[in-house]
């Protein structure tokens, strides 16, 4: 249950930076953006993957919590690896992201596809998780 905790913690601190960070661009970032052509969609990616995957941590807090009360048989480790991409992910990607939308660090860009990679296991490990539901 600790896990699943974790997990929807974290999906909701995600999300409430996704919504911060957003409204920050909307109203403080525009002489940044206007001033580096292309940073403005660099930094909206960021935010729509952040909050995509915040949900996708919700989900993973919830299946969790399920699976703890026996109401859904899931194997809860493979469970716990998606949650980890998931939030490894979202760091490394966003964040490499908005760094390199906002500072315009373009080093920040090797970050993003190790960022990508780990969203993708996230995934995987949940296509997992979906292949081992029995009805």
């Amino acid at each position: 249950m600790f896990m699943a905790r974790t997990f929807i913690l974290l999906a909701a601190v995600f999300g409430f930076l996704g919504v911060a960070l957003g409204a920050f661009a909307a109203h403080g970032l525009a002489a940044q953006f206007e001033a580096n052509p292309g940073s403005e969609e660099t930094f909206r990616t960021a935010t729509q993957y952040q909050m995509i995957h915040a949900l996708a941590l919700l989900g993973i807090g919830i299946l969790l919590t399920m699976e703890a009360q026996h109401a859904v048989p899931l194997p809860a480790r493979m469970l716990q690896r998606a949650g980890y991409c998931f939030a490894a992910g979202i760091v490394l990607f966003s964040g490499s992201l908005y760094l390199l939308s906002v500072f315009n660090l373009r080093f920040m860009g090797v970050i993003a596809p190790l960022g990508g990679l780990a969203l993708l296991a996230g995934w995987l490990c949940l296509g997992l998780v979906g292949r081992n539901v029995t009805e």
